[in-house]
């Protein structure tokens, strides 16, 4: 006993060629004797048992896909919410002429096109009902689906909240040229400002799907497979006649998981279930027994062959496998190394296309697929990042339009007619900086100088309880700066500090200092005498600014917005500081990197892959 441990401890430290070569000898000789005369003794007994395990386990997996396939299908509707062209048409449903109409028909149909049709092809078509109107773009003809003569529910309020409606196949009278099968995602779309319903949206999505995740285990002719609901209509079948239908034999089955017999002794009937968790769909596959049977002759008789050819031919190549198995498996492990070092450019050489040859092969796919993916989530992270700067940098004040306007209605009643035409002038500068977005970078003077007028017009208004100074020590044409980043930070100033201020004075700085390597950065500089922030607010403000820059933002367009965009933009190193002290004022300071007119177009990737796609 003792000295069958020590040969066991001895062949654990020995080479893998060696415990191949052993291996090999004593698995064809003795086991495979044994194990060939019991399989085919256990064969047809056992056969039953094994299909009738292996596939629930694979409905399982079939009915999870299928589950995922619809979640993603289900997360199609809130795409609507991207565009805002689309939502404003939704919320406006007053029209002055038919021009108008059919200018909000464009937007919103080219909408669906590009958004749904053109992304998927699983998409027969999409519908939006909105305050009596329709917008729909499908891919191909059809009928049953307008204002006038509609089954399906819609409107403003039919209580679904957030939840998204599946309608299955011949629940509606929407046909599409050449009948193809369907399920109808309807999804309520909500106005969040206000929590009011402002349609609804339907997806006509083809089975496809369902059809793409049975692919794999359609491969038995004789077998069939059905897709149905809780009352047994039929979602999908593989016999396309019989989607739709009421397969009413559902209530008499004996569970809900596994795999049952039914039928005569002669006609017996392999019926394997699985029933999804969410959606509580069932998935059932259905074949004769005398299928799963037929080949145990043929078995019997190649394992018998089998067992006698493996025996001699695996005792006399067993060396020869030994050697030619471990030497593949040294290179790729030396390769592996190398990559789990960082390197992911190595290559494999694929010499062989035995089981190690196809390891290889794996692992110089999975190294390329790694590769891509790395590349395809940058480039979805940067058109990303760039929708989000564009929509961060695109907001305007609504109040500040309405209070200037104000300001100049007042002077023209006043008869100030050369502070009308100063403050008209002031704001057509702004308005023309904030629309022209080609930019996402600017000389800091242009920002300086749109601060100025900001500024300016602020005093019009405010007269002399507002006092302002900008001071810079560098030359502002010769560096770049984002755009928009002191406006929203004066408008805070100036709304916090002259609610409980007579009298408000801001003050600006812009300067340069020195890092190391000779490295520079630009400060900018916002103080003034306000009554400053708590130290609660402070802390809560402070936290906001350290979690995720692009979370959601309360306060609108702030101190927030500025600081999620220079992160952006900058990455962590820089951000965003606030300092303040109860009736002493607040200081805020922004810190970007000293960008010179060359190296704009190294803060301009992210805006160029947007545009070009």
């Amino acid at each position: 006993m003792i000295s069958r441990l020590l040969e066991t401890i001895k062949l654990k430290n020995s080479r893998l060629s060696t415990k191949l070569i052993i291996t090999y000898i004593l698995l064809t000789v003795i086991p495979m004797g044994l194990l060939g005369f019991l399989a085919y003794y256990e064969y047809t007994k056992s056969i039953e048992e094994k299909v009738g395990e292996y596939i629930p386990k694979l409905l399982k997996q079939a009915n999870n896909n299928i589950e995922n396939s619809l979640a993603e299908l289900e997360r199609l509707p809130d795409l609507i919410y991207s565009s805002s062209d689309v939502m404003s048409v939704l919320r406006d449903s007053r029209y002055k002429n038919q021009s108008q109409l059919n200018q909000d028909q464009f937007v919103v149909e080219s909408f669906l096109t590009n958004t749904y049709l053109d992304n998927s092809s699983e998409i027969l078509g999409a519908f939006l009902l909105s305050k009596n109107r329709s917008f729909v773009s499908t891919r191909i003809p059809y009928e049953g689906f307008n204002l006038e003569n509609l089954s399906l529910p819609y409107g403003e309020e039919h209580d679904l909240g957030e939840k998204v409606e599946l309608i299955l196949p011949k629940q509606a009278s929407l046909k599409f040229e050449g009948n193809p099968p369907y399920i109808l995602l309807m999804k309520q779309v909500t106005d969040v400002d206000n929590r009011k319903s402002l349609g609804t949206l339907f997806l006509a999505v083809k089975l496809s799907f369902i059809e793409n995740v049975l692919g794999d285990l359609e491969k038995e002719k004789n077998a069939a497979m059905w897709v149905m609901d809780e009352n047994g209509q039929v979602i999908f079948h593989t016999d396309p006649s019989k989607i739709g239908s009421i397969f009413t034999e559902v209530k008499d089955y004996p569970l809900e998981n596994g795999s049952f017999q039914t039928g005569t002794a002669q006609e017996k009937t392999l019926i394997s279930i699985n029933k999804s968790t969410r959606h509580k769909w069932i998935l059932v596959h259905s074949i004769p027994l005398k299928y799963l049977t037929m080949g145990t002759d043929m078995v019997r008789n190649v394992t018998i062959f089998a067992f006698f050819t493996l025996v001699i031919i695996t005792s006399l190549l067993s060396v020869f496998l030994a050697w030619s198995v471990t030497k593949p498996i040294k290179k790729l492990g030396y390769i592996m190394q190398e990559v789990k070092g960082g390197n992911l450019s190595v290559s494999i050489p694929v010499d062989s296309k035995d089981e190690v040859g196809v390891l290889a092969q794996s692992f110089d796919s999975m190294l390329t697929e790694i590769r891509d993916l790395i590349q395809k989530n940058y480039s979805i992270e940067i058109r990303q990042k760039n929708a989000e700067l564009y929509a961060l940098q695109s907001q305007i004040n609504p109040h500040f339009m309405y209070n200037t306007l104000q300001t100049i209605s007042m002077a023209v009643e006043d008869g100030e007619s050369e502070t009308v035409v100063e403050m008209v002038t002031l704001l057509g500068r702004m308005l023309r900086y904030s629309l022209s977005n080609k930019d996402r970078l600017v000389p800091i003077s242009q920002e300086v100088d749109h601060i100025q007028d900001y500024l300016k017009i602020q005093k019009y208004r405010f007269e002399e309880r507002l006092s302002y100074e900008i001071q810079s020590e560098l030359d502002t044409g010769f560096y770049f700066t984002p755009k928009f980043i002191l406006q929203p930070l004066v408008e805070n100033s100036i709304k916090y500090g002259l609610e409980k201020r007579k009298g408000l004075r801001i003050q600006i700085f812009v300067e340069e200092i020195f890092k190391q390597h000779g490295k520079k950065d630009i400060l900018f500089t916002i103080r003034d005498n306000g009554p400053g922030i708590d130290e609660d607010k402070l802390d809560e403000l402070n936290c906001k600014l350290k979690s995720d820059p692009m979370g959601k933002r309360e306060s609108g367009f702030g101190i927030l917005n500025v600081h999620a965009r220079v992160m952006m933009m900058f990455g962590d190193q820089y951000e965003l500081r606030v300092n303040s002290s109860i009736e002493k004022g607040t200081e805020i300071i922004i810190q970007i990197p000293a960008i010179l007119k060359n190296e704009v177009t190294n803060y301009s990737v992210i805006q160029r892959d947007g545009e070009g796609r």
